[in-house]
């Protein structure tokens, strides 16, 4: 959401900012909304004025004896009240309107957010770990999975394709690299633990932004709750409607996600990285404005520390413009080497977005000295995509004879198993 003032002070500037989102320029249809959305709201407060006015002076035309000018009074108050429904609900009209507008458009990038249209144009920003020689030609997981576990078949017979089910070892690995990462996030990072609901309403998938553009993109029940697509939704509107008074307020959750991903067939149809259904560590930050830059370096770092800790070569990627999601103003990818593909992979996605899901959920802060209040900045990402993480896992631990090697860190979790191994 946009704060209309911002385009009323600049429309030039807002509208060039949008281009470089490959957004067409909007400023003058917005404003000519407004123009007459902040006329009918003058009309209708001058005429709920007049009538105030207009009935207090019927009782001083009655004491003063002037009945004409009371039956006069009358009138004109008996027609403002009948005029006045109709204004105010055009007032309404408009101003659902008006909403409807700013929230269909996306986020402003970040001034230092480079130009581009796609991921082609984003910017390497730095790298760490170097990829493992391998003495064979490594298999993508798809290959090496099925036999330790990784049931893709099982999956889609029960739930239909981009659904997998585990078994044994492999299914111990899924649940402690979760439970690593959660662990790190929580403790080293210092992120507060929360088991947020599954099902949300419709006002918290508004709020952080996939309604209304995005719903083909999401599961919904026959009640009309959403099945979250991240735990983003549910821990960034844990603050909806709120003065938060401690800020900032970082919080994290392991939980599964889900998603339709209407417009993404095609892409990864093949093994785990693109599920209906996933788990998903989700680290979110709401903190005041001026520190929302620090915080978005923090984010970066603690997803990069779980990299970090299970050896894993990435790379860290600035978004350009045209490849953000609609939140954000300002996005780095993290990006795993999968040698079963020979490519660098996203594996974690860390948002700074401004005030702008603040304003659909109005949600805000007091700043220090201050009688008013003002918008808070949020912030999310994933400290890590769990199944990502296990492919990465597979395809960097793997060994000849189709093992994989549980990493040291991993060890303390897996209850003594130090290698899954085929199936006899």
């Amino acid at each position: 959401m946009h704060d209309i003032r911002l385009i009323r002070d600049d429309p030039a500037a807002f509208d060039a900012a949008l281009a470089c989102r490959g957004v067409a320029a909007v400023s003058s249809q917005v404003l000519a909304l407004d123009t007459r959305r902040r006329d009918v709201a003058t009309r209708t407060q001058e005429a709920q004025n007049r009538r105030n006015e207009a009935s207090k002076a019927i009782g001083q035309a009655m004491g003063k004896g002037d009945k004409d000018t009371a039956e006069a009074l009358k009138a004109e108050v008996a027609q403002i009240k009948e005029d006045l429904p109709g204004l105010e609900a055009q007032e309404r009209e408009l101003d659902d309107a008006m909403r409807h507008a700013l929230a269909a458009l996306p986020n402003l990038p970040a001034d230092d957010v480079p130009a581009g249209t796609d991921e082609a144009d984003n910017v390497e920003v730095s790298r760490w770990g170097q990829p493992r020689a391998f003495a064979f030609t490594p298999k993508e997981h798809a290959e090496i999975g099925p036999a330790l576990g990784l049931d893709f078949e099982t999956g889609a017979a029960i739930a239909g394709a981009r659904f997998t089910f585990l078994r044994g070892a492999m299914a111990r690995l899924h649940r402690a690299l979760g439970q690593f990462m959660l662990d790190t996030q929580t403790g080293t990072n210092g992120f507060l633990e929360c088991a947020p609901p599954l099902l949300v309403k419709d006002e918290a998938v508004y709020g952080t932004g996939q309604l209304p553009k995005f719903s083909e993109d999401l599961f919904r029940t026959t009640d009309g709750r959403w099945l979250i697509p991240t735990a983003e939704v549910s821990l960034t509107n844990a603050l909806r409607e709120q003065i938060v008074a401690a800020l900032p307020l970082r919080m994290t959750a392991l939980t599964p996600c889900f998603r339709s991903e209407a417009g993404a067939a095609g892409r990864d149809t093949r093994g785990f990285i693109r599920q209906h259904q996933f788990e998903k560590v989700e680290l979110v930050t709401v903190c005041k404005p001026e520190d929302s830059a620090a915080e978005h370096e923090r984010m970066v770092a603690a997803a990069e520390s779980i990299l970090q800790a299970l050896e894993l070569p990435y790379r860290k990627m600035l978004l350009c413009a045209g490849d953000m999601g609609a939140t954000a103003r300002k996005t780095f990818d993290l990006e795993v080497w999968l040698p079963g593909q020979g490519a660098y992979r996203e594996i974690s996605s860390i948002s700074n977005c401004g005030d702008y899901q603040a304003r659909r959920m109005n949600t805000r802060y007091k700043p220090e000295g201050s009688k008013r209040t003002e918008f808070v900045h949020t912030l999310n990402g994933s400290g890590l995509a769990v199944g990502r993480t296990l492919v990465a896992v597979l395809e960097n631990y793997q060994d000849e004879d189709g093992s994989v090697r549980v990493p040291d860190v991993l060890k303390p979790w897996m209850g003594g198993v130090e290698r899954l191994t085929p199936a006899a």
